[in-house]
């Protein structure tokens, strides 16, 4: 999981349930280290996550053939390239999932006015080549209206606010990405894994998700062996607002059944 707000309306529920949580931000993010600032690279952030659980196998009372792995919207795609490297973890969950780029960036791209698809492209190529040089990252903000030059534009990319930081708890969350994502997203495929996971998978879609939809989700849970899918009425962002009751039910009883405590016997 992360320490970015969307952790803090899952992790409360999960340790009331009894379970220890692990949180942590992908490096150049948050609060951990890394510079330059805002820039994601898919393998770094998987090695992130590898990181994770290699540190949550040394905490005293943690049974390292007991520990699962959770994910939402680009993270819930890195679980699938996790857990398929992880033969060890008990269980693992991919909430609302990026998993299948290339078929997804056709639809966000059609969320975009064609200027601000554009300017967003030549944004994206001077970022990357000023990368090459060593400037600074050019920044784009992550969500957006649709004739914004942000990284996502979809009808429901906005309710993000709403839906991971309703009190405003996070007045320094900063909501910006380099802008060099535009050109990485379309390629990112992580579903491709899914036949490689051995452990069992839960995958929680939106029927009405706008910013990764829910049909390549669906499709790569069934290249899982040990594999359930969810569905829940709703856009991206409503296991966090009005499917959130359903969502956590749900996710609480697939990590009861699969990480009760084994026979001593």
């Amino acid at each position: 999981m992360t320490k970015e707000p969307a952790s803090d309306l899952f992790a409360a529920r999960f340790n009331d349930a009894g379970f220890a949580i692990l949180a942590f931000d992908h490096r150049r993010f948050g609060e951990s280290g890394g510079a330059p600032r805002q820039i994601v690279r898919f393998d770094e952030q998987v090695a992130d996550w590898h990181a994770a659980i290699e540190c949550a196998t040394g905490l005293p009372d943690v049974d390292p053939d007991r520990i699962s792995v959770w994910g939402f919207s680009l993270a819930g795609g890195h679980v699938f390239r996790v857990a398929a490297d992880h033969p060890r973890l008990v269980c693992a969950i991919a909430q609302t999932p990026l998993v299948d780029g290339p078929a997804v960036a056709p639809h966000a791209l059609r969320s975009m006015t064609p200027l601000a698809a554009l300017r967003l492209f030549c944004r994206g190529v001077a970022d990357a080549l000023g990368g090459l040089v060593g400037r600074p990252p050019l920044l784009v903000p992550t969500a957006g209206p649709r004739g914004a030059v942000a990284s996502l534009t979809t009808s429901d990319a906005m309710d993000g606010d709403r839906a991971l930081d309703p009190d405003r708890r996070h007045a320094n969350w900063e909501q910006t990405v380099a802008a060099r994502i535009a050109l990485q997203i379309g390629r990112y495929r992580p579903g491709r894994h899914a036949s490689r996971i051995r452990c069992p998978l839960l995958v929680v879609v939106c029927d009405q998700d706008q910013s990764v939809l829910p049909g390549p989700a669906v499709r790569a849970a069934r290249n899982a062996p040990r594999s359930e899918v969810v569905h829940l009425t709703g856009s991206h962002y409503a296991p966090f607002l009005e499917e959130h009751e359903q969502a956590v039910a749900a996710e609480i009883s697939f990590l009861e059944k699969h990480l009760e405590p084994r026979d001593p016997r």
